[in-house]
């Protein structure tokens, strides 16, 4: 079994937990994070030679992962920012 790089685990280590809490409690996070895994398995799969795409369309995945990371992130930060 070979580990698939750019899991949302290895993006935010230190936030395992909250990822965690907010797929349980928040849904929007939950769509976000499910989508995120599902995109980046693809990639994967297109990076490693298993599943052909063009240029364009591995761009076009790429760029959808980044946006998905952002609004990740966005949503660990108001996490925290509630917290304070």
């Amino acid at each position: 079994m070979s580990h698939t790089p750019h899991e949302l685990h290895d993006e935010f280590p230190d936030a395992a937990q909250k990822i965690h809490d907010l797929k349980r409690n928040d849904p929007h996070f939950a769509t976000l994070a499910e989508r995120y895994h599902v995109l980046n398995r693809e990639i994967h799969r297109i990076d490693s030679g298993i599943e052909p795409a063009s240029d364009d369309r591995t761009e076009a995945l790429k760029k959808e992962r980044l946006s998905l990371l952002d609004g990740v992130f966005q949503r660990l930060n108001d996490g925290q920012a509630k917290a304070l």
